[in-house]
Order: C-alpha cells, then structure tokens, then sequence
C-alpha cells in the first residue's frame, strides 16, 4: 500500500518524479513487474480488474530511463528498457530472434519463437509465441495459449483506465490474427487465421435460430472466423468485417489440437 500510495501522488504531482525515493518506488514496481510479482490486470471472479496505480509507474518508467546503447553479439540496440536476461534460469525457451523487454513477465515453460514481448505484459506458462507475434505493453495472456504466426496482440498504456488485450488459458490464436483496444478472448476458444477484433467489433453467435451479438468478449470455447455484415453508408451498402461464432468447442477437441482440427469439427475451412 505504501509503494501504491507514492506511485499515486507522484502520478499527481510529477515534480516528485525527480526525487530519489519516487524514481525508487517507479523502479521497484517496473522489477515487480519483471518477477511476475505485480500485474497490471488480474482475474476477478469472472472478470478482470485493471490495476491502475501499476500502469501509472510503467508510464512514468519511461521519463526517468537514459538512452543507452544495448549490443547483443553484432546488434545493436539504442533504448531507454533493457532486454530480459537469464532464461535458462527462468525455464524459457527464447529462439533467435525473440525479444522480451525488461518488465514483460515470462513464465516458466513459455517459449519464444522470433517474436517480441513489450513491457508490462504477462505471459502464463506452458504459452507458445509464435514466429513474429507481438505481445503489446500490458496484455495478459494465460496458460498454454498458442499465439501462431504474425499474431498481434495490441498494447495500451493510456489511459490509466484502460483494459489491456486479455487471452485466458487454453485460448489457439489462428496466424494472423489482430486483438486490440482491450478485446478479452475467454478460455479455451478457438480463433481462427485472419480474425480482427476491436472493441467495436460484432461478434456474432450465428450457432443459434437468432443472432447473439458480442462486443469486446469472446465466450468461453467459441470457435471463431472471420465474417462480414452489412452497413449502410451515404454511398450505398458495403459489407464491412466482423466475427462468426460457428461452433463450440468440443471435450473430444484435445486443448492443444490444431487450428484445423478445431474448424474441421464445424464444417468450416479456412
């Protein structure tokens, strides 16, 4: 609570930010952070709860960082974080050229793939990240998730208020996939290659005699595909993008199955 408390009036009051003890406090979150002692969002029940106060040190991390020249091997990077270090120790798998910052949180079991984790992220064990995914500043990924090639998880700082990208444990994200804008994927489902989700994005329940549209959240076992449905504008109709919910995920579907497995049990190719 004390650390909580300074991070707070400093927030208010960034004068303080030049003193010893409020650059101290901003830090010993930010290595929280890295240890997996502190999460900016954490489960609650059956929702989630931002933890704000944890956002507002990451934000102020960065003002009292110094550019620094980081070489590893023959690269070379000019940055205010430093990169992860010690994975043998932590149990992580990290394959050229897989980069995670200082303050990201990387489970046991995880591996990296080339792929890049930001700060403030949380990544669970027994989660691969695929070649050239991104793990955006803060988003929440659980256990034994599979986040295939090219996926993009957004990040988000600001506002404090914020919900960051959240994928619960069990979740396959099909190649290509985009969750921005604080889109929470419930456990176990299934997206499949291509599927865009905003916070503004329909997500669509078509498994049913009526239609049951989501925003934001993606239930629990949901297989889901791209789609389209039609809007009006001032120049004519135009099909514009959503998401199909076509199916649930069958206890015969083993939680580390393919993405076409999954789809395949749905009539459904893509």
């Amino acid at each position: 609570m004390e650390l909580k408390e300074l991070i707070e009036n400093t927030w208010l009051d960034r004068e303080l930010l030049k003193s010893a003890e409020s650059q101290n406090a901003v830090r010993e979150v930010v290595a929280l952070l890295d240890k997996g002692k502190l999460r900016v969002a954490e489960p609650d029940g059956d929702n989630w709860k931002v933890n704000e106060w944890i956002k507002k040190a990451v934000i102020m991390y960065f003002p009292i960082q110094q550019m620094e020249v980081i070489e590893v091997g023959p690269f070379e990077f000019h940055d205010k974080i430093a990169l992860k270090k010690d994975y043998k120790n932590l149990g992580v798998r990290v394959v050229p050229h897989a980069i995670a910052r200082y303050g990201s949180f990387v489970n046991r079991g995880v591996i990296l793939m080339p792929s890049y984790v930001n700060i403030g992220a949380n990544v669970d064990e027994g989660t691969m990240v695929d070649t050239w995914a991104t793990v955006g500043s803060c988003a929440q990924v659980g256990k034994n998730v599979h986040l295939s090639g090219g996926v993009g998880l957004g990040g988000v700082l600001e506002p404090v208020q914020a919900a960051p990208v959240i994928i619960e444990d069990n979740v396959f994200v099909g190649s290509r996939c985009i969750v921005v804008e604080g889109v929470r994927v419930g456990r176990e489902a299934v997206l499949g290659a291509n599927v865009v989700l905003t916070a503004s994005s329909k997500i669509i329940d078509v498994t049913g005699d009526k239609p049951v549209e989501y925003k934001g959240f993606v239930p629990p076992r949901s297989v889901v595909i791209p789609g389209t449905v039609p809007k009006q504008f001032p120049a004519g109709e135009y099909q514009v993008p959503c998401a199909l919910i076509i199916g649930t995920r069958k206890e015969s579907t083993d939680k580390k199955t393919s993405l076409n497995d999954a789809l395949r049990e749905n009539n459904v190719s893509v």
